[in-house]
């Protein structure tokens, strides 16, 4: 069974994209937080993902590794955030799920893309 890499950086890029734009309109538009600027959060919560973006738009393995690496940070703040509050789990457990997309699609890539040398 020969899979192709590009399809796991598609399914990586899918979670990118959406755990990006969750972020986004967590932030601003669904649920702006009381107590901080907006634009502080969203520096805080936007930043780590634009570090390797990109080498992993180019498909660099390393940078898509790196990229798998902040997602978990993402991961344990939305398994945080889903067990902390007792109203509001949808954003959470999103940000959950697109993390973890996100996770396993760069780690395919990594790994499938190293066999094609």
């Amino acid at each position: 069974m020969n899979i192709k890499p590009i399809y796991f950086h598609t399914l990586a890029l899918t979670g990118f994209l959406s755990l990006f734009a969750l972020l986004m309109l967590w932030n601003t538009v669904l649920a702006s937080p009381p107590r901080f600027p907006v634009a502080l959060v969203l520096l805080i919560t936007i930043t780590p993902l634009l570090l390797p973006m990109r080498g992993f738009l180019s498909r660099n393995p390393r940078s898509c590794a790196w990229m798998g690496y902040v997602s978990m940070a993402y991961f344990i703040h939305g398994t945080i955030e889903a067990y902390a509050t007792t109203t509001g789990r949808l954003y959470p457990s999103l940000e959950v799920i697109f993390s973890l997309i996100l996770f396993f699609g760069t780690t395919l890539y990594v790994r499938f893309s190293g066999k094609q040398g």
